[in-house]
C-alpha cells in the first residue's frame, strides 16, 4: 500500500521537522539527517519518535544509494541549512 501524494507532501520529520525520503518497497520513511526510519504500518506512517529506528552507518548507506539509483527524492525542499 502506498501513501497518498496530498499526505506525503505534508509530512516532516516530527524532531526536525524536515523532509523525508519515502521507500515503499520498504514501507518506511527515512530521514538521513537523523539517520531516522519511520515504519509505515497498513498505510499509516507512524511518526511518533519514540517508535523511529535509529540506523547505524552501513544501513545509512544501503538506503541513500538506494534513492540515489531510484530516483527517490526528499518529499518537500529541505530549508537552507538542512539538507542531507
Amino acid at each position: 500500500m502506498t501513501l497518498d501524494p496530498l499526505l506525503l507532501e505534508i509530512l516532516a520529520c516530527p524532531q526536525d521537522k524536515g523532509p523525508l525520503l519515502y521507500f515503499p518497497d520498504e514501507a518506511a520513511l527515512y530521514n538521513p539527517r537523523l539517520r531516522r526510519r519511520y515504519a509505515i504500518n497498513d498505510g499509516i506512517p507512524d511518526m511518533l519518535i519514540e517508535d523511529a529506528e535509529d540506523v547505524g552507518d552501513d544501513e545509512h548507506g544501503r538506503l541513500m544509494a538506494k534513492a540515489e539509483v531510484e530516483g527517490i527524492k526528499l518529499n518537500f525542499e529541505a530549508p537552507k541549512g538542512q539538507e542531507p
